[in-house]
């Protein structure tokens, strides 16, 4: 597969993202920097080292130290964040460390956060594994950890300096995460991109083995490559990166909630984009037509669109308060004022969000 290139454009630490047989592609970036005397360290998990016994030494790591972490949501913790800095630290790495993180988006965000906090911020790359991760959590520049007030309460800024994306990697994905990634992907459709909402529904199924995916994947990360490059730290007043928050605002309280792992995170966001489709159209922005439009593509991808469980609707109207849209104490929200066009929202009345709550079924 020959590669192709995409880059993120910032102001600053523009960098680019890589499509293709991530060995081929990385090989010659690794030996570059261990010709420029870089030392380069690896952070990754269990499960993925797993799955993935050789990549890394056809990619030319096999000289380089790898710290095999838990897989799952509870490592992005500041558990986890310390002994990721000590690893660092008894090694005696310095600023001219390559810090990779070879995962899915747990491992990405921490050692994204790692890299932006150890000796005042290194050199960090991205190498995802997961649907999600590489649709999402691998581009943009968003780290950190959750605490057990809240999702990704601590964390920095610190973009990559390159992301290496290979959809090869996604044959060994459980099901299960495949189709989590996908609640990411409709995100997309559903905030920018009408189109590739329309041609989503067309499909009759996906899997890592489609040819559909690489351009898909692609797609994506042009979108929200644009949407960084636009609003890199989501300081725009209305609109900008918060619209990549599509469905969040709720996907974070069910999961903070409902225990980190109960539910993988593209299926939090799943039910989170239905609620985000029932506000908009409670709001007046779009039909209730669109609501059976968007539930039914979630659900050909068998994703969620309600709760499993019946959680307590006073503990996620508070997780939603944690959120870090909020302005002023006040609730804000990612809608729609059509399927493929996302706004930012505010003052919405928190009892409309309790029934929106209840018939999701929470109680």
């Amino acid at each position: 597969m020959q590669t192709q290139t995409l880059t993120v454009q910032l102001a600053e630490r523009s960098y680019p993202i890589h499509f293709s047989h991530v060995p081929e592609a990385l090989k010659a970036d690794i030996d570059a920097l261990r010709a420029a005397g870089r030392s380069i360290r690896v952070i990754s998990d269990a499960r993925v080292l797993h799955a993935h016994p050789d990549y890394l030494l056809q990619a030319g790591f096999e000289d380089s130290e790898i710290l095999s972490l838990p897989a799952g949501e509870t490592t992005k913790s500041v558990e986890f964040f310390s002994q990721c800095l000590s690893f660092l630290a008894s090694a005696s790495a310095n600023r001219d460390c390559a810090l990779f993180a070879f995962g899915g988006g747990v491992i990405g965000d921490l050692t994204g956060y790692v890299a932006a906090s150890y000796l005042r911020g290194i050199d960090f790359y991205q190498i995802p594994t997961t649907l999600l991760s590489m649709v999402d959590s691998s581009v943009g520049g968003k780290t950190g950890i959750n605490l057990p007030e809240g999702k990704n309460l601590v964390g920095a800024f610190w973009q990559p300096k390159a992301v290496y994306i290979d959809t090869a990697l996604l044959a060994s994905l459980p099901a299960r995460e495949f189709a989590a990634g996908m609640g990411e992907v409709i995100k997309y459709g559903m905030l920018a991109d009408l189109e590739l909402f329309n041609d989503l529904v067309a499909l009759d199924g996906l899997d890592a083995h489609s040819p559909e995916l690489p351009a898909i994947v692609r797609r994506c990360c042009a979108i929200k490559a644009q949407v960084v490059a636009d609003d890199e730290k989501e300081t725009a007043a209305a609109g900008g990166r918060a619209l990549l928050n599509l469905g969040h605002t709720f996907a974070h309280a069910i999961e903070n909630v409902a225990g980190y792992g109960q539910y993988l995170h593209g299926e939090a966001v799943a039910i989170g984009l239905s609620l985000a489709t029932q506000l908009s159209v409670e709001l007046g922005q779009i039909p209730h037509s669109d609501i059976l439009r968007a539930e039914r593509v979630i659900q050909q991808f068998e994703l969620p669109t309600r709760l499993s469980q019946a959680l307590p609707i006073s503990a996620l109207m508070t997780a939603m308060q944690r959120d870090k849209k909020n302005r002023s104490g006040r609730l804000r929200f990612v809608t729609m004022t059509a399927l493929g066009t996302a706004v930012t929202s505010d003052g919405i009345d928190s009892a409309l969000i309790e029934k929106l709550w209840r018939d999701a079924g929470a109680e």
